[in-house]
């Protein structure tokens, strides 16, 4: 798939174009029919310059209603995680495969994956982190172009280009699934040992 256009770049690099450049260009998005029946568009937040940016699948309630990512119960499982990692919030980046939330949080649709994928190609593409943090099905699958499930993918790091990427269980599953969560804090801590072991230059 080609790279977006950004009004005012004519072949844009990586870190060129920002995040506000890209929110501008979704404006009101409607390319999908999730633009009818969200309540706010969900971007994403977090640091523009980060190590490490994680992909969760879509908005929940709670992010529908606040227009932010991961601010209900699996934002704060993940808050308590990422500490595994040797992160906080404030170091990472997130945002989700689909920016507006499915109604009942059933799962995003090809068709709505497609329509929005562009945009988080771009928002990682600005950010150009070392780091994906792939949380669950959709985004492994989406960034490692494989249909194969996170119990499959994850246990280990993949190179996709540019990035390392690590995927791991949505925090949400782990709610329901409580003997996950070990596997995710592991996921978590092999993150945290690459990011030592491959310190920023002039932070070794």
């Amino acid at each position: 798939m080609s790279v977006m256009h950004i009004p005012g770049h004519d072949h844009q690099r990586p870190r060129e174009v920002s995040l506000e450049e890209i929110q501008s260009l979704m404006g009101n998005c409607q390319l999908c029919p999730l633009g009818q029946t969200r309540t706010n568009l969900v971007f994403g937040v977090g640091n523009p310059h980060a190590r490490v940016m994680f992909i969760g699948e879509g908005p929940g309630r709670n992010e529908d209603l606040q227009g932010e990512p991961f601010v209900g119960a699996a934002g704060h499982k993940l808050d308590a995680l990422l500490g595994e990692a040797g992160l906080t919030r404030e170091e990472i980046y997130i945002a989700n495969v689909v920016k507006c939330r499915p109604p009942s949080n059933r799962n995003p649709r090809p068709a709505e994956i497609e329509a929005c994928a562009p945009f988080l190609r771009e928002q990682i593409r600005s950010i150009w982190p070392d780091v994906l943090v792939c949380l669950g099905n959709f985004a492994s699958q989406w960034v490692l172009k494989t249909d194969k499930g996170v119990t499959t993918l994850r246990g280990k790091l993949h190179q996709a280009g540019h990035f390392v990427v690590a995927p791991t269980f949505h925090p949400a599953a782990t709610i329901y699934h409580p003997d996950w969560e070990p596997l995710l804090i592991e996921d978590l801590r092999r993150v945290g040992t690459w990011l030592a072991e491959h310190p920023v230059e002039g932070n070794a």
